[in-house]
């Protein structure tokens, strides 16, 4: 297969599938990831659906052998990796006495660990192809966090300083790695944390998804370890 294959964590609604639709739509082949089977198997009979060639797996990224499943399905299927995006994420909304070892477990898996371990999952992949793309979704509250957002923040904070760093160590093999980290996005999770939020000042999946795109598309973005910040 000469065509671009592309993996997208949290692939299954929001920024992750809207950045799924950017890969179809470039005529790559997609990969999407997560845990709810059923609407791994909706995203995926829509994008086939588009003519998109589609693989979806169900798995735990959080997890060391979810993220090697991942890497298999992808490999099994079209034999290559070219671009991994880091989407899935929790964003637990609790003040710090009330954040239990559980919640705060769980968020750091689903931000932290899944970045680290589907990144490591993928770089022998990307190195032995002669480099790749890697996206992170981070978030605004990594460095401007509301109020309940401590764990959260601070996990894509990391995000933000793992990004600079696998960029550095990417660079002599051609891998490229960037994050983007989005304000508020009209998304389930956002809904789920904020009923009240205002629409108008929210951003649409696909205003995520076009600037991830730049980060492999035609005009490629030059400076690798950059993290985008963006807002409505």
């Amino acid at each position: 297969m000469n065509r671009r294959v592309g993996i997208v964590t949290g692939g299954s609604r929001g920024i992750g599938l809207a950045i799924a639709d950017r890969l179809a739509a470039g005529g790559a082949a997609v990969v999407i990831v997560g845990r709810d089977a059923a609407a791994l198997r909706a995203a995926k009979d829509r994008l086939v659906s588009g003519g998109c060639e589609c693989e979806a797996v169900v798995a735990d990224v959080g997890t060391a052998a979810g993220a090697g499943a991942m890497v298999e399905a992808a490999m099994g299927r079209f034999g290559r990796v070219d671009v991994l995006v880091n989407s899935a994420g929790e964003a637990p909304l609790a003040p710090i006495p009330d954040t239990t070892d559980d919640v705060f477990d769980r968020c750091l898996r689903s931000n932290v660990a899944s970045v680290f371990l589907c990144t490591r999952a993928v770089w022998p992949l990307l190195q032995a192809g002669g480099g790749g793309t890697i996206v992170n979704i981070s978030s605004l509250a990594s460095v401007d966090p509301f109020p309940g957002f401590a764990v959260y923040g601070g996990a894509k904070a990391w995000v933000n300083t793992f990004t600079k760093a696998a960029a550095d160590e990417g660079k002599p093999h051609g891998i490229r790695v960037f994050a983007v980290a989005p304000g508020a996005v009209e998304t389930r999770m956002l809904r789920d944390c904020f009923p009240d939020f205002p629409a108008a000042d929210t951003l649409a999946p696909d205003d995520v998804a076009r600037l991830v795109e730049a980060c492999w598309g035609p005009a490629l973005i030059p400076s690798s370890g950059q993290t985008f910040f963006m807002r409505r």
